[in-house]
């Protein structure tokens, strides 16, 4: 099982932020001997990747090779700055599928882990057949809320499973307590991908140890 955890562009989450959470993952994954990751804005990849043990992900690249292209977010440059993985098609920041599968291939020619997210388990099929690392559904209307997938669609992740194979497949939205976790876990789910209900909480360290015992 698996964890990432979004800082998304949140305050909470951004700069000395970002790397005083990557920290409280970090010592969270040690305490309980999980596999927790951080997803963190571009520019903060080098300070937490030098902060800490943990992997970082970027939380969007471009299939762009070296070149032209101002502004957009080159592969080579966050693995040099240390993240070892990033997402892509956050229902945040979404792609044409077409680039989905690029970006896939450019990570995977790097040697660098592609985690595609989908808003239902039909797209997240599609997705799937890119062979990315990792998948992740997260129905939109429940990303930030304080009601997870796992009590109000339930079924996006059985779905999810019957329909993606060989892939570790991630849960995310509302995820905010052991019992979310628990829940993902037995339709099974192999890890989850969780922002809000952590990067938010009063006691961040607290939310995530929470997380865990779901596991």
């Amino acid at each position: 099982m698996i964890t990432i955890v979004n800082c998304k562009a949140y305050a909470e989450a951004t700069g000395k932020k970002a790397v005083k959470l990557a920290k409280v993952c970090e010592s969270v994954a040690k305490a309980t001997k999980s596999r927790i990751a951080i997803a963190v804005q571009a520019a903060d990849i080098s300070a937490v990747a030098n902060a800490v043990s943990i992997p970082v992900f970027a939380q969007h690249v471009d299939a762009i090779e070296f070149g032209a292209h101002t502004g957009w977010t080159l592969p080579e440059s966050v693995q040099e700055a240390g993240a070892v993985g990033s997402l892509i098609n956050h229902s945040e920041l979404r792609v044409p599928e077409e680039l989905v599968q690029k970006t896939v291939q450019r990570l995977r020619n790097l040697g660098i882990l592609s985690v595609v997210c989908a808003a239902n388990p039909v797209e997240e099929e599609r997705l799937a057949k890119f062979k990315p690392d990792m998948v992740a559904v997260e129905p939109p209307e429940l990303i930030g809320g304080k009601i997870s997938v796992s009590k109000a669609r339930p079924e996006v992740i059985s779905e999810s499973v019957r329909r993606v194979r060989g892939i570790p497949i991630l849960v995310g939205a509302g995820i905010h307590t052991a019992e979310d976790v628990a829940t993902a876990k037995r339709l099974g789910a192999q890890g989850i991908l969780v922002a809000s209900g952590v990067v938010l909480a009063k006691n961040p360290k607290k939310a995530l140890l929470e997380l865990m015992k779901g596991f």
